[in-house]
């Protein structure tokens, strides 16, 4: 290699360093895909203010909504990869892959990971007038009536949804799917009776499980939630396996440097190490992940593998 090219790496490479050392040098912008006010905003709004003080540099938190959360997805794909673009993905990311064949970007292809922020936890609940007290109970009552039993989600390809099309599949029943715009309207009809169960986020459902509107009868992530110590899992319970549980993560578009990337993650994690940060995603009905970007990326594509399956096998379509 001639000596001027030796020189003009070793200049880049010093540039490269640099410019690592010296981030952040302006606000970054943390784009989340859903309205604020909801459960992925609810996150970012909590762990942001720490990340702040590591870095010294305010993430702002800019809400892109729109299309299952592609909009905010597509735009940090296409940003410039310098770190000061990143994007709180959820599962939505993993699921859209089979859902939408014809999306803007690939999740794995255009996104470095960050760090896993955490994993939401789930609960199969039921009207109370419904004669089930437990889910063996009600996957009897659904046998006996094939497709007389309805379930709500927050609309079609949601995570709803799919919680409940995994579910009819691995517990063989047959239940009736009833979409709605939204976890509110859903929950609304399920305390009026108009649906018979929803597997939701606990997050949701908690304030009606304790005031006794709805029943709980199973928790759909792998391990009990501490504050329904009674309440089994789904596999536990009856449908060995089952498990749906909703990752939320930090990602930066590809090509983002490695430093970068290094420090983003070490800003995330000691926001998630913080004894507030943890209260208010677990008072959610969160678990608290953290660790290097790696296991982001394990979990994501186990998800986009697992819940493809899901969407092909039930047929899945969105409005």
């Amino acid at each position: 290699m001639p000596f001027r090219w030796v020189l003009l790496l070793l200049a880049a490479l010093a540039s490269m360093s640099a410019q690592a050392q010296e981030f952040p040098a302006r606000p970054i912008r943390l784009v989340v895909p859903f309205p604020a006010g909801g459960g992925t905003d609810v996150v970012a709004r909590a762990v942001a203010p720490k990340m702040s003080e590591v870095l010294g540099q305010v993430v702002v938190i800019d809400n892109r909504a729109g299309a299952g959360g592609n909009v905010g997805a597509e735009l940090v794909a296409k940003a410039p990869a310098d770190g000061y673009t990143i994007l709180l993905a959820a599962s939505t990311v993993a699921v859209n892959v089979t859902l939408m064949p014809n999306l803007p970007f690939d999740p794995l292809k255009d996104f470095s990971p960050i760090v896993l922020l955490l994993m939401n936890q789930s609960v199969l609940v039921v009207n109370p007038k419904l004669p089930v007290s437990s889910l063996q109970e009600f996957i009897a009552l659904a046998k006996s009536k094939p497709g007389g039993l309805t379930y709500g989600s927050s609309g079609n390809g949601s995570g709803a949804h799919l919680a409940g099309e995994m579910f009819k599949i691995m517990a063989e029943v047959d239940l009736t799917h009833v979409p709605y715009k939204g976890a509110a309207p859903a929950m609304n009809d399920l305390i009026a009776g108009h649906i018979d169960a929803m597997i939701i986020d606990l997050a949701v459902a908690m304030p009606q499980v304790k005031a006794s509107k709805v029943k709980a009868l199973a928790i759909g992530s792998a391990q009990r939630f501490e504050s329904l110590p009674d309440v089994p899992t789904i596999s536990e319970a009856g449908v060995p396996g089952y498990e749906i549980s909703g990752l939320m993560g930090l990602v930066a578009p590809t090509g983002t440097p490695r430093d970068i990337i290094a420090r983003l993650n070490e800003a995330a994690n000691r926001s998630l190490q913080t004894p507030e940060v943890r209260q208010q995603l677990t008072a959610l009905g969160t678990i608290p992940m953290g660790g290097p970007p790696e296991r982001l990326g394990q979990v994501l594509r186990a998800d986009i593998e697992k819940y493809g399956r899901i969407v092909r096998a039930a047929k899945m379509k969105v409005d």
